[in-house]
């Protein structure tokens, strides 16, 4: 029996579900019964019939399935899978940034602690970033965290003045101006997709932003035969899948995201061998975070 099929054996026995962020191994996406971005995957662990949740990807992404179905037991293969942006911003900061801007709409990004998303009023990704800040009342002062690019973004397409805190990916942040510079003479018939998180230069080069879920719809709608894929190079594995009659392209060679690829194949089988590691999240925060996590399932 391969470690492929004794996954999913003791996944049925134990009536479990494994989700995979699209930064995952391949081999782990492969067995995965859920790929997607992090509002596909919350949305799914709110509504999955399942007992057991086997989340691969980083530690916030967890925390919110856990968040959103607290009856369930959730489990990470690799729990020391963190996200380095998240570590950036803390509860203690958000409640001193609200002593300097007490009027204003608290909105973090889905990449953050629980702790954090209990003090904010809305949480976002970035498939909605946009439409939530549009759905405010004009004239809403924002106070976005921790990534400064998508900060920037947001406040680009929405016109609404954003106090933005200066937090960032650091996978996102390795692809440069110039490597997309460099993709357009070697590729010239590729269009540039990109992700919010990159930085201005590698936005102001691109023919199209958005989130990796906007990624596969463009690509698969998009006439263009080729793309030049400004994100970590895990979402080309996924694009390949299931646009195989497109060709995909990463910009430079350092776009990789060293804890989601903490999550191994081993690593997977003995988690649903044993059933951990389980993540947990004190009901106090819990309590408070569900509050953003709901604003960001329905924006």
């Amino acid at each position: 029996m391969t470690v492929q099929q004794r996954i999913q054996e003791n996944k049925r026995e134990k009536n479990g579900v494994i989700l995979a962020h699209n930064y995952q191994l391949p081999e782990i996406q492969d067995v995965a019964d859920y790929v997607g971005d992090s509002l596909e995957l919350a949305r799914i662990a709110a509504r999955v019939d399942a007992e057991l949740i086997v989340c691969c990807g980083v530690r916030f992404m967890a925390e919110t399935a856990k968040i959103l179905a607290p009856s369930r037991k959730v489990i990470m293969p690799e729990y020391s899978a963190i996200c380095p942006m998240a570590k950036m911003i803390d509860a203690p900061t958000v409640r001193s940034l609200r002593m300097k801007h007490p009027k204003a709409v608290f909105i973090a990004y889905v990449n953050t602690t629980a702790e954090v998303k209990a003090e904010v009023d809305y949480c976002i990704t970035s498939a909605n970033a946009v439409r939530v800040v549009e759905s405010l009342p004009e004239g809403t002062e924002v106070v976005f965290l921790p990534d400064k690019h998508l900060g920037r973004y947001i406040e680009h397409e929405t016109g609404m003045k954003v106090h933005i805190y200066e937090g960032f990916c650091p996978t996102h942040s390795r692809i440069l101006k110039e490597d997309i510079l460099l993709a357009r003479e070697k590729w010239p018939n590729a269009l540039v997709v990109s992700h919010p998180e990159c930085n201005q230069g590698v936005l102001e080069l691109s023919d199209h932003i958005t989130g990796t879920s906007g990624m596969l719809r463009f690509c698969s709608e998009n006439d263009a035969r080729e793309y030049i894929i400004a994100t970590e190079q895990g979402m080309l594995h996924r694009l390949r899948n299931e646009t195989p009659d497109k060709i995909f392209y990463s910009p430079s060679e350092l776009n990789i995201c060293p804890n989601m690829k903490k999550t191994t194949i081993a690593k997977l089988l003995h988690a649903v061998e044993t059933e951990t590691v389980e993540v947990t999240v004190p009901e106090e925060i819990a309590s408070k975070a569900i509050r953003s996590l709901e604003h960001m399932l329905v924006g």
